[in-house]
């Protein structure tokens, strides 16, 4: 083996792939109150941008941030 796995890389990679969501607590209520408000910031920015590149790339980082934000629910938690 060229590159040794570390226990640490083993618990990360088994958080990051090994299961599949198990929505605990209040995390689904969050997951819908965070894309609810992606949705009217969506909105929002289609309503007031022109259709540009630096709209489209706006909206991939709406996407992204809402992505992310998901991910630190469901890793943290």
């Amino acid at each position: 083996m060229k590159y040794p796995i570390t226990d640490a890389d083993r618990e990360d990679y088994a958080k990051r792939f090994g299961r599949g969501l198990v929505v605990k607590n209040d995390q689904g209520e969050r997951y819908v109150q965070l894309r609810s408000e992606a949705r009217e910031l969506a909105e929002l920015m289609l309503e007031s941008c022109p259709p540009s590149r630096e709209r489209s790339l706006a909206m991939t980082k709406l996407e992204e941030s809402i992505f992310w934000a998901n991910a630190a629910i469901a890793r943290n938690e």
